[in-house]
């Protein structure tokens, strides 16, 4: 059986190692004023290994770092994107660059991806990558929707789970809240069942002042470790730090 494995970079950013291939999450590799990981970043582009997939969900810099990103030794490897990041995928001279719509699907290699819905205040994509009976959901910084309540009918049983819990809020926005927070994301481990759940997108910080002007998240993943044991008691949730590589 091949390796089910899932190693964090930081924040969003992973290594998912499924069906015999490897795919990268997120990439955010740099910092600017106002974007700051908050932990750190395990590996530089240098050390990533041979990807065999990339998989984008928006365009935000801390999920669509592709100034960095563009980089990478092999610009021929897949990137799996919402539409809206098309365009600047191929400006940064991405060859193969494929757009989904929510459960629209790519296969690479026999894995296949399926886009799931996802809601963040721009078009957001989350992802499902299955090979043989393993599933990995990685769900970006959407919000929780309805519709991700469809993935278990639509997409068939996940195995890991990899959920944004820190439900960041906008402050000058009327405190509107754009990404799920842990409640929320014990919700949806409660809908998915996966034997494994990982929380990320909790440390990001806009340093003292923006986290106290702009933004304003729960940068504590141990909530939603307490929320999955009330909801979602069959699921085991790891909060592991970046470098850290979890295989089932």
């Amino acid at each position: 059986m091949s390796t089910l494995s899932v190693t964090r970079i930081t924040h969003s950013c992973h290594l998912l190692e499924i069906g015999g291939l490897t795919f990268l999450t997120d990439p955010w590799f740099t910092v600017r004023p106002g974007y700051y990981q908050g932990e750190p970043i395990a590996l530089s582009i240098a050390e990533l290994p041979r990807l065999d997939g990339v998989l984008i969900s928006h365009e935000h810099y801390d999920h669509c770092d592709l100034d960095a990103f563009a980089t990478y030794r092999d610009l021929d490897v897949p990137l799996v994107v919402p539409q809206t990041v098309v365009e600047t995928a191929l400006a940064h001279g991405f060859t193969d660059v494929r757009p989904l719509f929510p459960w629209e699907q790519t296969e690479i290699d026999g894995v296949t991806i399926t886009a799931a819905p996802g809601k963040h205040g721009v078009d957001e994509i989350t992802f499902v990558l299955r090979a043989g009976g393993a599933a990995i959901y990685f769900g970006g910084d959407t919000l929780l929707i309805p519709e991700l309540r469809e993935i278990p009918d639509r997409l068939g049983p996940i195995t890991i789970a990899l959920l944004p819990t820190n439900g960041l809020r906008i402050v000058p926005a009327g405190n509107m809240q754009v990404v799920m927070d842990a409640e929320e994301a014990a919700e949806l481990t409660a809908v998915l069942k996966p034997q494994l759940a990982l929380p990320h997108h909790y440390a990001f910080t806009k340093g003292w002042l923006g986290d106290r002007l702009i933004t304003h998240g729960d940068k504590n993943p141990e909530r939603f470790r307490i929320a999955a044991a009330r909801l979602a008691p069959d699921t085991v949730v790891r909060i592991v730090e970046p470098g850290t590589r979890v295989e089932l």
